[in-house]
């Protein structure tokens, strides 16, 4: 812990960047004063490991192994890498990485700089990237050359093209692999030179626990992502809390399967958990069961995440390989709601305990505990993961409390849940109560054991296998099609991913073909996972009694077709 922790402020007051709603000073002191915020900055975390552990194994990607030293020795590089660049403390940077162990040595050398890193997916694209990099004011972007077929620097240039001119331009971008003639700087060019050498009073002042430390993306409502800042006090403690409810030590061998910039396979307990451990991160480059099984065996992984969709195919897989996975203490599966039915079956079909997750980006980790009973793992998603994490189940209407075991609107806060977006405008306020706490949009029943039943949402969100699509996104830009009139983008069941987006049009003149609709939406840089599964043209929307397209009767409609008709009617 710092000894000098109690005299730093609980946010923004000596902070490089106001764009951020902290903690109030009453709140921040009792969470320091019960040991949840340690007043570690991540840089100084590295460090501290990087002594601890030395020559462990921290990270392993394919036939790559960094130590803890030698983690912390790169760190140190690129950090001074990015600053040669012109890149200093506050400074936020996009990262746009797939699965691999750059992301954390570039993540590191930033929070060594004082930098902010904003985690972008890989599937996001010129829609989404843009909006990120204004939103955020990004003074740099990082991406790989090319992954999955997609040619990033060709993303990149139009970003970096369409940022020069703003108040807050885009200034660096650095690629992963081979620039090209892109023009822009290769990222193994940061580790030429020395390593970041000690502040000195003429540099930048160095970072507190207080401070903006991340940037992450929520699943939004009303259009393009909000931006969720965490410090480096509260990121801490939403994975060190993780890591000591899965009992993580080191001889655990985390095996990231989900992007490696998800919440949920950052820290939940994740990368930093493990880290934090003294384990070792190990960093698959793909989901497929198969590359999973193969590294479970290989490298004696303890332990993993998964969404959903994915737990079909880990069965499949395993009927047919019958792979070795005696080193599995337990798997997690969260990121969306995981039916009774396949939890049920978990652990008998591949011999490996099941833990769910169930949480946000904003905050709120909700963990099944590794002795809870079985009928618990599998009808709930878990209990809050810090004894000071707050809980109210309420009517969306009123905000009036539930009656016990009834459903409700789930509102929280806690040490690691936000208490405002970065830099929002007023209509974000609504995501607030008067007395700080996140109205989390999530429908849930609360058991008298503390367990939360997930049973729907308030939100008009459609949750993909865990990746959510804010459905007024889609739907701006569905009617920027010349033949639309009027647009609604619905959530319909679907087997595989939970949940799959429906757009239902009025056209005028001839409506265009579903293939029409989602080449138009590919065309306006929309990532992959938002196009819509199904497209269905109607003459007129159906209405509330205000005047609002009825997205219920909607839903309904397009249910009863598929149950008639089939999936593919």
């Amino acid at each position: 812990m710092n000894p000098d922790h109690e005299d730093q402020p609980a946010g923004p007051g000596t902070t490089v960047d106001p764009g951020w709603v902290a903690w109030p000073e009453t709140d921040a002191r009792r969470y320091r004063a019960a040991g949840f915020w340690t007043g570690d900055t991540f840089a100084d975390l590295l460090r501290r490991w990087a002594q601890q552990h030395g020559g462990r194994t921290a990270l392993v990607d394919g036939d790559r192994r960094w130590t803890y030293r030698q983690l912390d020795d790169a760190a140190d590089r690129i950090s001074a890498g990015l600053r040669r660049l012109g890149l200093r403390r506050g400074d936020r940077v996009v990262l746009q990485l797939p699965n691999r162990a750059e992301f954390v040595e570039i993540w590191f050398g930033l929070q060594r700089l004082g930098a902010v890193p904003v985690h972008a997916m890989p599937g996001h694209r010129r829609a989404e990237i843009a909006h990120l990099a204004a939103l955020s004011g990004a003074a740099g972007y990082v991406v790989a050359d090319r992954h999955a077929r997609f040619d990033y620097r060709t993303l990149a240039t139009q970003v970096y093209g369409e940022r020069r001119t703003a108040d807050e331009p885009l200034r660096h971008v650095v690629v992963l692999g081979d620039p090209a003639d892109s023009g822009f700087t290769s990222y193994s060019g940061l580790h030429d030179g020395p390593p970041e050498q000690p502040a000195t009073a003429d540099d930048d002042p160095r970072p507190t626990a207080a401070d903006l430390a991340l940037l992450l993306l929520s699943g939004g409502t009303t259009g393009l992502p909000k931006l969720i800042p965490r410090s480096h006090d509260d990121y801490a403690y939403n994975a060190r809390s993780g890591a000591e409810i899965c009992r993580l030590g080191p001889d655990d061998v985390y095996l990231a399967v989900l992007p490696i910039g998800f919440n949920f396979t950052f820290a939940c307990p994740g990368v930093l958990g493990t880290l934090m451990a003294g384990g070792t991160v190990v960093v698959a480059p793909n989901p497929s069961p198969a590359t999973a099984f193969r590294l479970i065996e290989q490298e004696r992984v303890t332990c993993t995440a998964l969404n959903p969709p994915l737990v079909p195919y880990w069965f499949a897989e395993y009927a047919d390989s019958r792979p070795d996975l005696s080193s599995l203490r337990f798997v997690q599966v969260g990121s969306a709601r995981l039916a009774d039915e396949l939890a049920r079956r978990f652990t008998p079909t591949l011999g490996v305990p099941l833990q769910q997750v169930y949480g946000m980006a904003e905050g709120l980790i909700n963990y099944t505990r590794l002795d809870d009973p079985d009928e618990l793992v599998c009808t709930t998603q878990g209990r809050p993961g810090s004894p000071a994490d707050e809980i109210r189940v309420v009517d969306p209407a009123d905000g009036r409390p539930v009656p016990p075991g009834e459903p409700g609107e789930l509102h929280t806060r806690g040490p690691y849940t936000l208490r405002g977006y970065y830099r929002a405008d007023a209509s974000a306020a609504a995501s607030f109560t008067p007395d700080g706490f996140y109205r989390t949009g999530d429908l849930v029943r609360q058991l008298p054991s503390g367990h939360l039943t997930v049973v729907g949402r308030v939100k008009d969100q459609i949750n993909r296998g865990g990746e959510k699509i804010a459905a007024t996104e889609v739907e701006g830009h569905l009617l920027a099609h010349p033949a639309v009139r009027q647009a609604a983008l619905v959530g319909v069941p679907d087997e595989q991913w939970g949940e799959a987006p429906a757009a239902v049009l009025v056209c005028a003149g001839p409506p265009p073909t579903a293939a029409e609709v989602v080449a138009f939406l590919r065309g306006r840089g929309l990532a992959a996972y938002k196009l819509p599964d199904r497209v269905e043209c109607v003459d007129a929307m159906p209405l509330t009694a205000v005047g609002k397209i009825d997205k219920k009767v909607l839903a309904q409609r397009l249910a009863a077709t598929m149950v008639t008709t089939g999936p593919d009617a």
